[in-house]
């Protein structure tokens, strides 16, 4: 297996080039940030994008805990790549990852300087420091899961061909971490609730929502509720309607991954009231 280091520093566009990186290299497996990427897809790990503080966050890139290295070296066992480029802040980070993830020895080292301009890099950096965006080597709905209820920004990677030519290389995502800022941020059970609430009441089939239950975890969005509908309906065709909309906008709200989502209808009345807010 062939093993390709590249290296710079925090914010310097590393895992904005990564994908570019690896497919002029000929490398088919990407480690950054604590995952273990092939093809645009998620194969083992945990992002450290997700992690509540920088020091968290580091800790899961060098794969501190014994769970998380394992899961990697196994699916590294069972996938056999035959090459893998190894993101790290230092030559220091990527021999400790090679070292804990028992990989060998670095084939070559490949910096940020060596495929960025130094302007290039700059405008990465200046990104970082004053709006907190990270990039994730791969497409956003790869990372709903990990990262339900957070911003997620979908980015399409091309590259020239020849004049007015592009290969679509892939899709990266643009993540706001929640240690980027001056504190964390969150979504209340409330503020979902409004959202479900104002779609319900905006359909002719539907009257009102009658109850309401939901459980924001980690890996998304568990919704239980009853509604009052309006006489005269197909129901079975409102409900799924009902259903679509409010997940496409839990989706463009927050990115919230909806695990589970269950709609019981309650009642019926036989004339819609105007609806409140």
């Amino acid at each position: 297996m062939r093993l390709v280091a590249f290296v710079g520093a925090s914010g310097s566009g590393k895992s904005h080039r990564a994908l570019w990186v690896a497919r002029e290299n000929d490398l088919d497996y990407i480690i950054d940030d604590g995952l273990l990427i092939h093809e645009n897809s998620i194969v083992a790990g945990k992002s450290a994008k997700k992690a509540p503080s920088k020091i968290g966050s580091v800790k899961i890139a060098l794969f501190y805990e014994e769970e998380h290295r394992n899961s990697i070296k196994k699916a590294i066992k069972d996938h056999k790549p035959k090459g893998i480029l190894v993101l790290g802040t230092s030559d220091a980070m990527v021999d400790r990852i090679a070292e804990v993830l028992e990989l060998g020895k670095y084939e070559k080292r490949i910096y940020i300087e060596d495929v960025a301009s130094p302007y290039e890099i700059e405008q990465a950096r200046k990104t970082r420091i004053d709006q907190g965006k990270h990039v994730i080597p791969v497409p956003t709905m790869q990372l709903k899961k990990q990262f339900s209820g957070y911003f997620l920004d979908p980015l399409q990677i091309f590259r020239r061909k020849g004049k007015g030519q592009f290969q679509n290389i892939g899709e990266k995502s643009v993540v706001r971490p929640t240690f980027s800022y001056f504190g964390n941020y969150t979504i209340s059970d409330y503020a979902i609730y409004q959202l479900v609430n104002y779609n319900i009441v905006t359909m002719p089939q539907m009257e009102k929502v009658s109850r309401f239950r939901t459980s924001n975890t980690p890996d998304g969005l568990y919704i239980d509720m009853d509604v009052i509908m309006v006489f005269g309906y197909n129901l079975l065709e409102a409900v799924k309607e009902a259903r679509a909309q409010i997940i496409k906008e839990l989706d463009r709200f927050a990115g919230f991954n909806v695990n589970s989502f269950n709609i019981n209808i309650k009642n019926l009345v036989f004339k819609k009231s105007p609806p409140e807010f």
